[in-house]
């Protein structure tokens, strides 16, 4: 045989090449994890998520302008307290003055409707203890005590003027209970992203920093086992029928297969984290000269893009959404 086989003809160019992607990546596609810590007068580099930052109210809302007028999709925003002001309850999660109700209120002033602000929807940054919720006497979860904080955070994130609530703390039944209470209290508008598929992941260790998160242990007896496929696709049945309106999967490099899946049943829009650790592991290689960075970071979002999700939340949305709209 010879000559050139059709498929190579059509590789030719980066012209042609372009013409025929079946996968595109595009800023609108991109949200922006964004951390507001309590008591800075000055953004504080993360330091094992070199580029990242715990923000304060002035850098957060001029990282939030950079980001909309890069053109990314939306804003999620994870709050920091101060160390005094967690407790076992979580309770500054749902108080108007605290730090995630301020920083919404900041980011619903600062950009409006340019962009969506979201909220984690989560009490592991305000617990005492660290976990994503309420704890019994054994030391054990309470799934339904929990359920009863979630709800009062969910109203306070609505009122403070979060576009779309992240339902991350895995406990059953959190999507329906959140979603009749914002029903029943007049925010029908307020929309729910589920995070049907999140799994307890070794990725997660800078994000712990992060959060300055007081976990000791691990999360396990309510996130997802590594191990197990079919048991995302129950998770997402569930989320679904309790009224969730984007499903989540996290973390997403690690889990592309569970990304397809999800993709292929859902009857909603699909998300995927790629969280810290990932984010990290991209960032040392670079530094050290081992991969192209700007290359990695481009081919690991098509990669996510490509297993089936419609929005990414990524570290890099912005720096990433400048170079999509030069390309």
């Amino acid at each position: 045989m010879s000559g050139i086989e059709r498929p190579r003809r059509l590789r030719r160019t980066p012209a042609l090449r372009r013409l025929v992607a079946e996968t595109s990546v595009e800023p609108r596609h991109l949200v922006l994890p964004m951390f507001i810590a309590d008591g800075l007068s000055e953004p504080r580099e993360i330091g094992s998520m070199p580029g990242v930052f715990q923000h304060s109210p002035d850098s957060l809302r001029k990282a939030a302008v950079e980001a909309v007028e890069a053109g990314v999709g939306g804003l999620m925003l994870f709050g920091v307290p101060k160390p005094e002001d967690k407790d076992p309850e979580g309770s500054q999660a749902a108080a108007p003055e605290g730090i995630l109700n301020r920083g919404l209120r900041a980011l619903s002033a600062e950009v409006g409707d340019a962009t969506v602000v979201m909220a984690d929807t989560c009490l592991d940054e305000f617990t005492d203890h660290g976990h994503c919720g309420v704890l019994d006497a054994s030391g054990a979860v309470d799934n339904d005590a929990t359920l009863l904080r979630y709800v009062e955070m969910a109203l306070a994130q609505a009122e403070a003027g979060a576009d779309l609530l992240g339902t991350s703390g895995m406990m059953d039944g959190q999507v329906g209970a959140i979603r009749e209470a914002l029903d029943d209290s007049g925010r029908t508008d307020t929309a729910i992203l589920a995070y049907a598929a999140k799994y307890a992941s070794a990725f997660y260790g800078p994000f712990r920093e992060a959060v300055a998160s007081s976990l000791q242990g691990d999360r396990r007896t309510y996130q997802q086992d590594a191990a197990n496929r079919r048991e995302s696709i129950h998770e997402l049945e569930l989320d679904l029928e309790q009224g969730a309106d984007i499903v989540m999967v996290k973390p997403a490099m690690a889990y592309l297969d569970i990304l397809r899946d999800v993709a292929d049943r859902s009857p909603v829009p699909v998300a995927a984290y790629q969280i810290s650790g990932e984010y990290s592991m991209i960032t040392a290689a670079a530094e050290r000269g081992w991969i192209d960075r700007r290359a990695a970071i481009l081919e690991s979002l098509t990669g996510i893009r490509r297993a089936g999700a419609d929005i990414v939340l990524t570290y890099w949305a912005t720096e990433a959404a400048r170079w999509l709209c030069r390309s």
